[in-house]
């Protein structure tokens, strides 16, 4: 069995904005693209075409419509559909890393990144059994275990421009709903994000201690001051950006009243 640090230097990993993210799955695709591009043995695809269309991803988005509870204010608030990101979330302890036969699964010290050595990997399965939020996923091509690894082959790599050491998905995310940080160091931004908006773990009754963390969505009938108020969203882009035009454009505007 493989043991977990006792500590880790750092806890890089992910804070998701369930209110920002609109499941366009531009984070899943960039994902698989990256990932099977660069990392390890490609995240292969069984009858993409056919019938039953299957394959392995290292991250997913489930959709939910959820109902909001009531409150003194809101008695019967709007039903909200909540785009919910998954991926491994390198917990502190992580049950995929101890259950491990061959350690194949092992967090590092130094980022506290959870990741899979594909040549030591027997495909098992008990990591897969042994993870509460099902990240795990079996690549059948190559019978070993696949997750996500935070594109540690991008973070640290000085070839790439600054701006893109940072894992794929969230360097694709056209919303900002993605962050990426050292979740220890509580004067990170990710760190003053979660403390900030009250940023939650995935499932705390599991004892995991994942390090990504997710943001809240706020309920979306708030900014209604009155169930019959009307809001008009394009007044802010009718009104004027000038009493008196200058310039060229007032110049222009005095000629045409002489005529």
């Amino acid at each position: 069995m493989t043991t977990l640090p006792e500590t880790t230097q750092r806890k890089m990993g992910l804070v998701i904005d369930l209110d920002t993210c609109v499941g366009c799955h531009a984070c899943v695709v960039s994902c698989k693209g990256w990932n099977t591009e660069n990392y390890g043995a490609p995240l292969s695809d069984q009858d993409p075409y056919g019938d039953d269309p299957r394959g392995t991803f290292l991250n997913r988005v489930h959709s939910y419509e959820v109902q909001p509870l009531a409150e003194s204010g809101m008695p019967h608030p709007a039903a909200q559909l909540i785009h919910f990101p998954k991926s491994c979330l390198h917990c502190e302890d992580a049950p995929c890393v101890t259950v491990c036969p061959t350690g194949a699964s092992y967090k590092r010290v130094e980022d506290g990144i959870v990741l899979v050595n594909e040549s030591d990997c027997i495909g098992c399965g008990l990591c897969a059994w042994a993870c509460p939020y099902g990240a795990r996923e079996m690549d059948e091509a190559e019978g070993v275990m696949k997750k996500c690894t935070l594109c540690v082959d991008r973070i640290y790599n000085d070839n790439l421009p600054e701006e893109d050491r940072v894992p794929a998905c969230v360097r694709t995310c056209p919303a900002g709903a993605r962050h990426f940080g050292d979740l220890g160091d509580p004067d990170s931004d990710v760190s003053k994000l979660v403390a900030e908006r009250g940023g939650m773990d995935l499932m705390p009754e599991q004892g995991t201690k994942p390090v990504n963390q997710y943001l809240p969505p706020r309920p979306k009938d708030r900014v209604m001051a009155a169930p019959d108020a009307q809001i008009d969203v394009l007044a802010p882009l009718l009104a004027p950006v000038a009493e008196e035009p200058k310039g060229f454009i007032g110049w222009l505007d005095k000629a045409l009243e002489k005529i």
